[in-house]
């Protein structure tokens, strides 16, 4: 499995946790006991830690990345399912999350909640516990808000800076 510190933080793998070969886990990432990582998800803590608590499963081709909030989680038994995005936002216990979501940055997801196939949570949206939601949150709503036009102008640079980073300080743990 691909292991990689960043800026001196290594992902941590509980010995009877499960991360596939081809998973990919970066810098401040925790995998709890009996939880599992899928086939070709990648899990990057750089922006913030990401913790995937005990007998959850993130499954094949998800995309975890930390946040400006102070941790991305997964909650206990939470399954997140194939092909998800889960970016800055925390998810509660026994959590479904369906194929194809997406979970954008600060969201709440409350215990024992089902987010349908290919939904999209919107930033900092609260879902109550034991609550379905179902479909896309997509919609023309006018011009840029002054929050989405700093991300349009701010977004580059921050990828470019984190790229530098990356290349200085990413180098494998040998588990």
């Amino acid at each position: 499995m691909p292991l990689f510190s960043f800026e001196g933080l290594a992902p941590t793998v509980h010995p009877t946790a499960f991360v596939a070969p081809t998973a990919t886990l970066v810098g401040d990432v925790r995998v709890e006991e009996g939880a599992s990582i899928w086939y070709n998800a990648v899990l990057r803590a750089d922006f913030g830690p990401i913790v995937v608590r005990a007998g959850a499963n993130v499954q094949d081709g998800c995309v975890l990345h930390g946040g400006d909030d102070p941790v991305t989680e997964i909650g206990a038994g939470a399954t997140i399912g194939h092909l998800c995005v889960v970016h800055g936002s925390v998810i509660g216990a026994e959590c479904v999350v369906g194929n194809g979501a997406t979970i954008q940055d600060g969201a709440r997801i409350g215990a024992r909640s089902l987010i349908g196939a290919g939904s999209t949570v919107p930033p900092n949206k609260v879902i109550p516990e034991g609550t379905l939601v179902l479909g896309p949150a997509a919609a023309t709503k006018g011009g840029l808000t002054p929050e989405a036009e700093r991300w349009v102008r701010t977004n580059p640079d921050i990828y470019r800076e984190l790229a530098q980073r990356h290349a200085k300080t990413v180098t494998p743990v040998v588990p």
